[in-house]
């Protein structure tokens, strides 16, 4: 796997430098994410497989 040095702390997270948060990394083709507190282990996806997925979630807690 290419080495990504762009990672890319969620807002959500807040201004603290602590290892509590979600980060993102991106390549043309890829999405990749990762929490702080385990930075080796990476969830790899694309962005029309995220986006349906979070279709899906959005979909689900309106019901």
């Amino acid at each position: 796997m290419t080495t990504l040095d762009n990672w890319q702390k969620s807002s959500f997270s807040g201004g603290s430098d602590g290892n509590n948060c979600l980060e993102l990394a991106s390549t043309p083709t890829t999405l990749h994410l990762r929490e702080s507190d385990t930075p080796a282990t990476i969830l790899t996806t694309t962005p029309v497989a995220l986006a349906l997925l979070l279709e899906g979630i959005r979909a689900r807690s309106g019901q």
